[in-house]
């Protein structure tokens, strides 16, 4: 609405300087005798102040230069007797200035304003012109600029009230969207949370309730610690940047099971967001060495940029098909492939039985 009330006062701005120019001539030219002088100083007055108005149009707000406008249309009209405009048949330029001037208060002035700067201004034209007995015609234009006035507002409050309708369609779908936004970064937690649990207490569960690990392992409390550690720092404020070498050594130096070699840089900055989900998609790759691959050594390898990185983990474990994993396996899909993709990076397992596992994370998927 802002947006058209500012077109508005722009028309009204465009078409006082479009009709000025063509009315001054009109007025002029049709001024005969002694008639001219008097015409021009009132086509000069309505000139300079017309460039006032138009710039305030196009830079102010408020009200007070709508009413000014309308004393000069009024004294323009009331001229009428000093420039015996009637007798010379020039009453047209003033009717078409006063015309265009009611037309455009429709396009920026509240109603009330708009009808009583017309009444005001087309009012006098018309008084005027019925005192001086003009011809009929006149008579009858003269009542048509308050009727074109009319019509300009019911054009103009349609198109007000079209606006009106755009705007709350526009906010609807806007508070859609966002509701869309919201529900959409729930669902983000939500999955987030989940490959964690998945991550942490439930394979730690898994592995001793399956056997692989006895319950009085010395690597079992300090893993459950680690576990309930990382629930409890889920949800809190994030940095804005993490060393993905100091994650991934962390993640490395926590499988106990087999030996683990890491290889990279002294450092990696990277956005935090892709840090964690890097760092915790390796570790759902270890967490699987250690779970199925019947593997003897880890390899973690760490290379790249700040803008472009890729990290490798490699087992000497028995292998497995990929493409024989079901769908509904959680690891491989949500917390290794589903994390990398969340950041704008792309993970690859290549695997066969027999032959080892190589998962590659690379970000940014190019």
């Amino acid at each position: 609405m802002a947006l058209l009330s500012r077109y508005g006062r722009h028309l009204a701005a465009g078409v006082r300087v479009a009709v000025l120019g063509p009315v001054a001539v009109i007025g002029l030219l049709r001024a005969t005798g002694g008639h001219v002088a008097p015409t021009a100083v009132v086509v000069a007055a309505v000139a300079v102040w017309s460039a006032v108005y138009v710039w305030w149009l196009l830079r102010r707000t408020g009200s007070w230069a709508t009413a000014v406008d309308v004393a000069v249309m009024v004294l323009a009209c009331l001229s009428i007797f000093w420039t015996d405009a009637t007798a010379q048949g020039n009453v047209g330029w003033i009717r078409l200035l006063v015309s265009f001037a009611c037309l455009a208060y429709q396009w920026y002035t509240p109603l009330a304003y708009g009808v009583a700067a017309t009444g005001v201004a087309g009012g006098t034209l018309l008084a005027v012109v019925l005192v001086t007995e003009p011809p009929a015609n006149v008579v009858n234009a003269a009542i048509g600029v308050l009727a074109f006035a009319a019509l300009s507002r019911t054009a103009w409050s349609l198109v007000m009230r079209g606006a009106r309708g755009a705007d709350r369609l526009a906010l609807s779908a806007e508070r859609a969207r966002k509701a869309q936004r919201v529900a959409a970064e729930v669902r983000a937690d939500e999955r987030e949370l989940v490959n964690a649990l998945h991550d942490t207490a439930a394979t730690t569960l898994l592995m001793v309730g399956s056997g692989q690990v006895r319950p009085g392992d010395a690597w079992l409390r300090p893993r459950a610690r680690r576990d309930l550690d990382m629930l409890r720092g889920y949800g809190r404020q994030a940095p804005a940047e993490a060393d993905l070498t100091r994650l991934l050594r962390a993640e490395a130096e926590a499988v106990s099971q087999l030996p683990v070699r890491f290889d990279g840089p002294a450092e990696l900055p990277v956005p935090y967001r892709v840090g964690r989900a890097v760092a915790d998609a390796a570790r759902e790759a270890m967490n699987n060495v250690v779970r199925h691959a019947g593997a003897g050594r880890i390899q973690v390898r760490l290379s790249g940029d700040p803008r472009r990185l890729r990290v490798e983990v490699v087992d000497d474990g028995r292998g497995f098909a990929p493409e024989r994993v079901p769908a509904t396996r959680r690891g491989l899909r949500d917390c290794v492939h589903g994390r990398l993709a969340a950041v704008g990076g792309v993970a690859r397992v290549a695997s066969s039985p027999g032959a080892g596992t190589r998962v590659s994370l690379e970000w940014p998927d190019e």
